[in-house]
């Protein structure tokens, strides 16, 4: 006796149910491991079964004409809707397909089953992952879309959401029909941007992220836009983005209004420099003028008094004395305010107030403070030069309070159209979190008035763990500032 046909290895292995059936007596001859696991049958089970067993409510006669219609030509196949019973007695819909073939020589059947429980848990979960996406697009603010580009140039919208008319002035169709109306809508000064960021994307294979503006005609408005998309090749060599587009011109509109209230606020506190500066001045002259006029009159006529005082009176001429101290005591504070007003040094220049100033700071701290600087005055305007001496004199009074240096090196050099002022310490160093104490007001004026002089400030480390101030400013703004 000939051993039974067996399946071929790859229908053992298929999704599908397979079995091998007599063609005579519809006898299970064989099962793949889907059929036997769907039914829950061992492989003795099943052979000890005919498919009328199997699919219980196919009656014998229906059956019968179905196979009848096959005919005896080998390959022949015909289809039916049925349901196979497991060994716990659940039933379950497939689709049979029925096909003659010989194996041994031997007539037999090839039985195909697709269980359509599982078909239809996918389309369900397709309609139900489709519903979702749908769901999430149209609650997205923008507009979602897919993007080609062909090797030749060419461009395509294969995909676009409802979104497209409220954000670009044309409907799905009409960007559909001619992909090139969206690239005309971006303003000409924009456009360059938008090339070079998409072929960048292409090129790389990254991330297209672009922000620029473009033209609704139909409103007759400029809007900011903001594109991002991720690119994958597809079939054809050509690039294909999928993206989403939003409105950014509310947030544009908030970021140059910052812009220029900053801007706003950086006049305002150069002005406020100014102004101070000014009074200073102001003040400084009248309490030198005024006041030192009158205290050194006054001293000259303590003098002449005193030297008319009798000798008999020695009291008196204690008193005289006594004055006459109060008088130089009185004149060397108000030489000491003025030049804490405005220091004589500054009509000398830039150069000659902190070279002055470096040497005070030595003398009143006890610090040793080295300047160096260029051996002729650099042209600045008096607003620049009191400005970036009030940095220095900020500069040395931190050092003075929380340094705890030894020694101080100042250099002022001037490079082509740039004037550069560094001081370094050799103290303990500042450290990230002193620049953002909320009450650090001496760096936030120091840098908002190297800003206004239209420069920088800078703090670093030094290698030996003090700290460097750096001002950089330019010598073109200062010189357009004073024109």
């Amino acid at each position: 006796m000939s051993p039974s046909p067996i399946l071929a290895a790859e229908m053992q292995g298929a999704a599908s149910e397979i079995y091998l059936l007599d063609a005579a007596t519809l006898a299970v001859v064989d099962a793949n491991q889907a059929a036997r696991l769907n039914l829950q049958m061992d492989a003795a089970d099943l052979k000890a079964r005919d498919f009328h067993a199997i699919a219980p409510g196919l009656g014998r006669a229906e059956l019968a004409q179905l196979l009848g219609s096959l005919g005896e030509e080998i390959g022949a196949q015909v289809g039916i809707r049925a349901q196979l019973q497991r060994v716990d007695g659940s039933r379950y819909p497939v689709k049979l397909t029925f096909l003659r073939i010989v194996r041994d020589g031997q007539a037999l059947l090839l039985a195909i089953a697709d269980d359509l429980t599982l078909q239809d848990a996918a389309a369900l979960a397709l309609v139900q992952s489709q519903a979702r996406f749908d769901a999430v697009v149209r609650n997205t603010p923008g507009l979602v879309y897919q993007f080609l580009l062909y090797p030749d140039g060419r461009m395509a919208f294969p995909w676009l959401s409802d979104g497209c008319s409220a954000l670009l002035g044309l409907s799905g169709l009409e960007l559909q029909h001619d992909a090139t109306l969206f690239e005309s809508l971006i303003l000409p000064e924009d456009r360059k941007g938008y090339l070079d960021c998409m072929r960048a994307s292409r090129d790389n294979l990254s991330g297209w992220n672009w922000e620029g503006r473009i033209w609704i005609d139909a409103w007759r408005d400029v809007k900011w836009i903001n594109l991002r998309a991720t690119p994958h090749l597809v079939e054809g060599g050509a690039v294909q983005w999928d993206g989403i587009m939003s409105n950014i011109t509310a947030s544009k509109q908030e970021q140059e209004e910052v812009v220029r209230s900053r801007a706003r606020l950086a006049e305002l506190t150069d002005h406020i420099e100014q102004v101070k500066e000014q009074e200073r001045t102001r003040i400084a002259r009248e309490i030198h003028d005024d006041l030192g006029g009158n205290l050194t009159a006054i001293k000259m006529a303590l003098s002449m008094l005193a030297a008319r005082l009798p000798d008999d009176q020695p009291q008196l001429l204690e008193k005289a004395n006594y004055l006459d101290d109060l008088v130089d005591r009185t004149i060397e504070a108000v030489h000491r305010i003025s030049l804490d007003l405005r220091p004589t040094m500054l009509d000398l220049g830039i150069v000659a107030a902190l070279e002055w100033q470096a040497r005070e700071f030595e003398k009143q701290m006890g610090i040793a403070c080295v300047f160096r600087g260029p051996n002729e005055d650099v042209n600045l305007d008096d607003d620049h030069t009191a400005a970036l001496f009030r940095i220095f004199q900020e500069a040395l009074t931190n050092i003075a309070k929380h340094a705890g240096a030894t020694r101080v090196t100042v250099s002022l050099r001037r490079r082509r159209a740039h004037l550069t002022l560094s001081i370094c310490d050799n103290g303990r160093g500042i450290q990230a979190a002193d620049r953002l104490k909320p009450h650090s007001f001496g760096l936030r004026g120091m840098s908002e008035r190297a800003k206004a002089l239209g420069g920088t400030l800078a703090l670093s480390q030094t290698p030996g763990g003090g700290t460097m101030v750096t001002i950089k400013i330019s010598l073109a703004s200062a010189i357009a500032k004073e024109e």
